[in-house]
């Protein structure tokens, strides 16, 4: 197996293995929730949960794209659509970053102020670091499409 190809794999694998991140981060911040006397709280009541089930839902819908022109170049053995995989790439790495931020530093700072939601917060804290983690999947993707780019002929 050539490199190229093996570089193409592996972008492959980890655009699934970002998915995989997205859909049980996306499961766990949908399902976040505690009731409290007769009011119930969940993630929609918190703006950066809000956000970052945004980008759960539009980095998802577009990994899937990618995994789908992945797949297709896997099959067809193609080099097309490299530079759309470089900016693609970039823009879903950093959006993923901005989501996973927003919900960190918000339970941060709302866990140490109102410990009577703690649950609440730990099921927020461990979306939010399922949507890291599916960042990092995402920029190692990133640093292979930069890598690729470069390798295009001219």
């Amino acid at each position: 197996m050539e490199p190229k190809m093996g570089t193409k794999i592996a972008s492959f694998v980890l655009r699934v293995l970002t998915f995989v991140f997205l859909l049980i981060s996306i499961i766990v911040l949908g399902t976040t929730s505690k009731t409290v006397g007769d009011d119930k709280v969940q993630f929609h009541n918190v703006n950066s949960y809000r956000f970052a089930m945004a980008t759960i839902i539009i980095g998802g819908a577009f990994n899937l794209l990618q995994i789908a022109l992945a797949l297709y170049r896997l099959i067809t053995k193609t080099d097309g659509g490299v530079l759309f995989d470089f900016f693609g790439d970039k823009v879903l790495s950093y959006f993923l970053l901005a989501g996973a931020a927003a919900a960190l530093g918000s339970t941060i700072d709302l866990k140490a102020n109102i410990d009577w939601l703690n649950s609440f917060f730990d099921q927020g804290n461990a979306a939010a670091a399922l949507l890291l983690l599916a960042f990092l999947c995402s920029a190692v993707v990133s640093v292979l499409s930069s890598f690729a780019l470069s390798h295009k002929p001219t």
